[in-house]
């Protein structure tokens, strides 16, 4: 499966904005785009406008880096969400998050996306009972996310768990800590979802 292999840093600042892909890095003084808040490349720091298409592409290149997939995979999303009786930008952005690698990182079983992706690949989260290795299996209401017996006892996500004993988590998913397990409570609503992007924008894109 094809994957993006380059700085992740570079895709902030390219989109002027912490995507938060390299997890606590991110609030740090050492986060990349904190301390060159500018676009990458040699003319980076020259000033530019950004034209009607330019503003439509930021939004959707950054919306597909958010979540961390490839632009395949974001068309399919986008032509699914076309075809629900929703809006379409609002719909693409529930079927983004309904990604299982997106849940388990709402969950707080992950530093990052990038990371709950890799988790998922190596098979530690079951649905509903059934190990799911598939980082873009969609998720339904009712579903119940849980990391396996074996996945518990390791070092690893017994730190990943205490670090994010603080963190929040949506209100359209509940976790509960002591049984390893989440479930989706219901569909994310706009107003649930933290990405600073005018979805609008995105269906402008491509309806041309």
């Amino acid at each position: 499966m094809a994957r993006y292999t380059g700085s992740v840093c570079k895709l902030c600042r390219r989109e002027g904005q912490k995507l938060f892909l390299k997890g606590s890095r991110c609030y740090t003084d050492k986060c990349a785009e904190a301390r060159r808040s500018y676009v990458p490349g040699q003319h980076g720091q020259g000033r530019k406008k950004t034209s009607e298409y330019g503003l439509q592409l930021r939004a959707k290149q950054m919306t597909r880096r958010y979540y961390g997939v490839l632009e395949s995979q974001f068309h399919r999303y986008y032509e699914m969400a076309a075809k629900k009786q929703g809006k379409t930008g609002e719909e693409l952005l529930v079927l983004l998050e309904r990604r299982l690698d997106n849940v388990v990182y709402r969950l707080g079983w992950a530093a990052s996306r990038a990371e709950a992706r890799q988790l998922v690949l190596h098979g530690h989260f079951t649905v509903n009972g059934r190990r799911v290795d598939i980082p873009s299996y969609l998720t339904s209401v009712g579903d119940t996310v849980s990391i396996r017996d074996k996945s518990r006892k390791s070092e690893k996500f017994k730190a990943i768990l205490e670090a994010s004993a603080s963190q929040p988590v949506p209100k359209w998913l509940v976790a509960n800590r002591d049984k390893f397990e989440g479930k989706i409570l219901a569909l994310p609503k706009r107003e649930e979802i933290d990405l600073p992007v005018d979805e609008t924008l995105i269906v402008e894109l491509y309806s041309k």
